[in-house]
């Protein structure tokens, strides 16, 4: 009670009176209110400051959004617009066709064909082997996964669909097309009509590179060379008549590169299927290199015409540590050749008559390795041709700098290794193209020509370089001993009637040891007038095979007498 009194002093207590009847009335709901809408709740009133915050809300809103709308309709209208246009209208490209191979003759090599499965034409090749490697091969439009070409053109791989694809491919065209929402074509209309590709010509006979290839492959299958390649060309023009390399690979397989089983394997062959030997190739060359050692050695004077040079079947250097022990460099014909002079020497291939002029042999002088590298680098030997077709590679002439490099632990020159070299073998290496050039200079005189297929367009003519400090009759004197090798030496197989030609065999020893061989047959013809140059290779063989390169040029001259005689005027 007391502290009842108390607050009753100190605080107004508000007191109201409640009627009962009114508490039964109020449960009872008279006014229908619908509590369940909260009716009949007392509610507390919302602050000013919940108010304002409110607005600046709707005021926040209101600017984004009324600049984004300003974005879109005023600053990227137009870039919108464009982007609505173009997901109604499509461009279909409609393609031009690519231009057409041509050999010298104006018979088409490759041309097009029209495919109804596709929205454009398709290549097709000449229907006779050897002219994959120096053709090549194209790679076609394609689409992505939505069906749209992400690559719209032909576009030329290698050989020379690639040399030349900047001529060979034309301008597509375009179409529109209008769709609407279901991508259905609503209309559609021309906009850019195609330009077709220009057509090309080559230096090529395509009758001789046929018979050249076809021959190459048949000695290859029946006397297990793991391939071949032969050149033929214009000895003062420089132009291709033939260049070809076995095995190769189907032009339209690869196109298409829908054959993978086949395409596999030819990565994985071991002759080398994707090798254009021809311009790639890097090859012993054997006792090719004779006929230039022979006429260093003329107009050096170490030689004369009338210089002879006995052969017994080899040539020995004494062992000083070892005198039971010396070194024997032997030529092929084990019982010897005799007295030989350079005629003879080029003609039957004497290998002691070039260990001795080229390395020296008791009282006959040699050349010395100095001037066999000078007179290899006169005739243009490691160095590449500058031929209009992608992948040439050059050669190597072994001296004493290359040896130091590539034999550290025995860097010492020997006169072995001069010997060695003075009959194309060791670390010599040369390509077909560069044989083709230096056989074509000692035919020309001294002239190095460059080697081109492109006849038409041509994109630039180049002089051929004169090799100066060579008397001229020590060529006439080479070109006898080559014609010799055809009349009475290693290549009587093109003793033919209908053409006097003029040539060089070689055989190389390559593999471990030596247990396989390359074949060459080098020349010119006709012998009195030269035009034309030829070099055929035939790449490894076992060493006891019998049948060499020249077999090939006989097949070649056999059929050029029946089909093309022009060539021997």
């Amino acid at each position: 009670m007391k502290l009842f009194s108390w607050f009753k002093k100190n605080k107004k207590i508000t007191t109201h009176s409640i009627d009962l009847d009114e508490v039964f009335m109020d449960s009872l709901n008279v006014s229908g209110m619908d509590h369940q809408q909260f009716e009949g709740v007392i509610e507390r009133s919302i602050t000013k400051k919940t108010s304002y915050a409110m607005e600046i809300v709707c005021v926040l809103v209101f600017v984004v959004f009324a600049g984004q709308l300003i974005r879109l309709q005023v600053a990227s209208g137009a870039d919108y617009f464009a982007r609505s246009e173009n997901n109604r209208l499509h461009s279909i490209p409609i393609f031009s066709e690519r231009g057409v191979i041509y050999d010298r003759n104006q018979t088409e090599i490759a041309w097009n064909i029209v495919d109804p499965e596709k929205p454009f034409s398709v290549r097709e090749y000449i229907n006779q082997g050897g002219f994959a490697h120096l053709i090549g091969y194209v790679g076609y439009p394609t689409k992505d996964k939505a069906g749209f070409f992400w690559r719209n053109e032909i576009v030329g791989k290698v050989g020379i669909e690639k040399r030349a694809d900047a001529v060979l491919t034309g301008v597509n065209g375009k179409q529109l097309v209008e769709v609407d929402a279901r991508q259905e074509i609503i209309s559609q209309n021309m906009t850019q009509e195609p330009v077709p590709g220009k057509n090309v010509t080559l230096t090529i006979d395509a009758g001789i590179q046929g018979v050249m290839y076809d021959a190459i492959k048949e000695l290859a299958e029946t006397r297990g060379f793991e391939g071949g390649a032969g050149i033929m060309m214009d000895i003062h023009t420089g132009e291709i008549l033939a260049l070809t390399s076995y095995p190769e690979y189907d032009l339209n397989i690869l196109s298409h590169g829908s054959d993978v089983a086949t395409i596999s394997g030819y990565a994985t062959d071991p002759r080398q299927v994707y090798l254009n030997r021809a311009i790639s190739g890097r090859y012993t060359p054997g006792s090719t290199v004779k006929p230039f050692l022979a006429l260093g050695a003329l107009n050096e004077g170490v030689i004369t015409t009338q210089t002879k040079i006995f052969s017994n079947g080899y040539v020995e250097i004494p062992n000083p540590y070892n005198p039971e022990n010396a070194q024997r460099f032997r030529d092929w014909r084990p019982e010897g050749h005799g007295t030989t002079d350079v005629y003879h020497a080029i003609a039957d291939s004497v290998n002691t008559f070039f260990y001795a002029i080229g390395g020296g042999l008791r009282n006959q002088s040699g050349l010395g390795i100095s001037r066999i590298d000078n007179y290899m680098n006169l005739f243009a030997f490691g160095t590449k041709t500058g031929i209009d077709i992608d992948g040439e590679n050059s050669g190597t002439i072994p001296n004493p700098e290359w040896k130091k490099r590539i034999f550290p632990s025995d860097p010492t020159w020997r006169l072995g290794d001069t010997y060695n070299s003075s009959i194309g073998q060791f670390g010599f290496q040369v390509t077909l193209l560069e044989m083709t050039r230096a056989i074509s200079a000692i035919a020309n005189k001294g002239k190095l020509v460059q080697p081109f297929v492109l006849l038409d367009p041509r994109t630039e003519t180049t002089e051929p370089e004169i090799i100066k400090g060579i008397d001229a009759r020590w060529y006439d004197v080479v070109h006898q001993g080559m014609r010799q090798t055809v009349t009475a030496g290693t290549a009587q197989s093109i003793n033919v009637d209908y053409v006097f030609v003029a040539a060089k065999t070689g055989t190389a020893q390559v593999g471990a040891r030596n247990a396989f061989m390359n074949s060459w047959s080098t020349g010119f013809f006709p012998y009195e007038n030269p035009n034309y140059a030829f070099v055929i290779m035939m790449d490894k063989a076992k060493s006891t095979n019998q049948t060499g390169a020249t077999f090939v040029m006989r097949r070649v001259f056999d059929w050029m007498q029946a089909n093309t005689p022009e060539y021997f005027e």
